[in-house]
Order: structure tokens, then sequence, then C-alpha cells
């Protein structure tokens, strides 16, 4: 009886112990497929969250997982290495009439490792999408789910139906457009528009343009040290911080239906000076800043010179 209770102790520790290890997926493919640096990945998903990484290396390093073991039964993969490009295609197969349920028990994960330079066209029915470290122009949509974009070194297109957006040092001009989140943009060095339905946008050391509009938040927008490309920025329901470089030349024309206009910088005003609005010149003149909120306060001030 009492050589029973180590045997014992050993299974209760086994069983402590795996308890703590990391479920496997129930499915795993795991590929290495042709991509030559300055070639382009595509992927079209009708589901899951994608990760596209740029390395040192020649050659695509592909990792699907799911936590189904019937993955194979509901989906059509396909991997075709053309010239000058690896397509990716997932897609449901039409034999299955029934999906209830599925997707909200399920979880498909991309992971993708390509050249640094690689362009990028993603593309997913439902799923977070995170792009770095690329050098090549970049596209990223979901249907549902946030868009991460950072270190990218081209021109970025970024859209979801239902999430929010990041993007952090883009070299090149960037589009973004959400109906349902935050737009947060840091380090674009072209002209960049960001659209949202329903969030706030935070957009910090703007080299170009600027043109942002949401229609349910606060927007502040930071232009970089000389920057006097101007824009168009509104919002039909918050305030509007707007800071630029005192030094530069701009045409201001900022008003709101809702509060009272302010400026901490030195603008000629042009006109009736009235608290609701101020059109003027900053310096010389020059590209034109409109600014305008249907339900805020508007403030123009100097850029921080830390930035």
């Amino acid at each position: 009886m009492n050589r029973l209770y180590p045997r014992l102790i050993l299974a209760a520790a086994a069983v402590a112990v795996l308890s703590y290890l990391p479920a496997l997926a129930d499915t795993r493919i795991e590929k290495n497929l042709k991509l030559e640096p300055g070639g382009k990945l595509t992927v079209v998903a009708d589901a899951g969250s994608l990760t596209v990484t740029g390395s040192s290396s020649s050659g695509a390093h592909v990792l699907l997982t799911c936590d189904k073991d019937d993955f194979d039964s509901r989906f059509d993969l396909k991997f075709e290495e053309l010239p000058g490009e690896l397509r990716i295609t997932m897609k449901k197969k039409d034999s299955l009439s029934s999906w209830t349920g599925w997707f909200n028990n399920s979880k498909i994960k991309f992971e993708i490792q390509v050249p640094t330079k690689t362009a990028t066209n993603l593309q997913t029915g439902g799923g977070h999408v995170k792009v770095h470290s690329l050098e090549g122009d970049a596209s990223a949509e979901t249907s549902g789910g946030p868009i991460e974009v950072a270190d990218i070194q081209g021109n970025l297109s970024a859209e979801t139906s239902g999430g929010h957006i990041s993007v952090k040092n883009i070299s090149g001009t960037a589009n973004i457009e959400t109906s349902g989140g935050h737009i947060e943009a840091d380090g674009v060095t072209g002209n960049l528009v960001a659209e949202t339905s329903g969030g706030h946008i935070e957009i910090t050391d703007a080299k170009g343009r600027v043109d942002a509009d949401t229609s349910g938040g606060h927007v502040e927008v930071s232009f970089a040290k000389g920057n006097a490309h101007g824009g168009k920025i509104e919002s039909s329901g918050g305030s509007i911080t707007v800071s630029v470089d005192p030094n530069v030349d701009l045409s201001i024309d900022a008003s709101t239906s809702g509060g009272s206009v302010r400026t901490d910088i030195p603008v000629k005003v042009v006109g009736k000076v009235k608290g609701s609005s101020i059109k003027g010149t900053l310096g010389k003149g020059g590209e034109a800043l409109y600014v305008h909120t249907s339900g805020g306060s508007v403030t123009i001030g100097a850029v921080d010179d830390t930035n």
C-alpha cells in the first residue's frame, strides 16, 4: 500500500507540469518557399491573423497554426511560387454549408518571415495584421481587426472595418482608414491621409501634408519642424489640437461650430477677429492649413522643440 504513494505523487506532479506547458496547435503547417529580395508577398485569406516581418535571409518562412483539427476539411490552402512573387491564398470550401460558431472558437495565425526588400499585399477576412521592418510598398486590409505597421521604407495603405490602426516610421506616403477605431501615426515622411468613423486621431512628427478626419473623436496633430505643407483637419465630434513650427510660412483657416478657437503662435489675422474662427497667415503665408470641428474647441500652438 505504501508503495502506491510515490506513484501517486509522481502522477500528480506530471499533471501539474503538463498543465503549465503551452498547448500544441491542432493544425500546424510550416514551409520554406522561394522569394528573392525585391519581390512581392501576396496573402489573400478568408480568415486569420497575419504577421509579416522582414529578415536578412532570402526566401520566405511560413508558419500557419490553427487550434482546430478540421482545418484541412474547411479550407483550400494554396502556395504559389511565381516569378518575383509569393502568393498564398486560403479560401473556404464551397461544399460546406454551415460555419455557425466555428470562427467564434477558433484561432488561425499566419507568421511569415520574408527578405527585408519585399513589397506586401495582405488581405484577411477577419483578424489582426502586423507588418514590420520592410523595404517596399505595403498594403494591409482586414474586415475585422487592428492593424499595426512599423519601420516601412515605402508607401503604405491600411484599411480595417473594425479596429484600431497604429503606424510608425513610414518612409513614404500613408493612407489609413478605419470604420471603427482609433488612429495613431508617428513619423510618416510623406503625405498622410487618416480617416475614422468612430475614434480619435493622434499624429506626431508628420513631415508631409496631413489630411485627417474623424466622425467621433478628438484630433491631435503635431507637424515636424520645418513642415510647411499644411493640410485639412476635421472632426464632427471632438476638439482639435494642432502644433506647427512657428517659423514656417502657412495660410491658416481655423473654425468651430461648438466652441472657441485659440492660437499661441503669431498668426497675422485677416478680416474680423472672432472667438469661433481665425483666418490669417503665419510668416509670409503659403500652403493652406484648414482646421474645423463641429463639436469642440480648436487650439493651434507651436510644435515642441524636442520634436
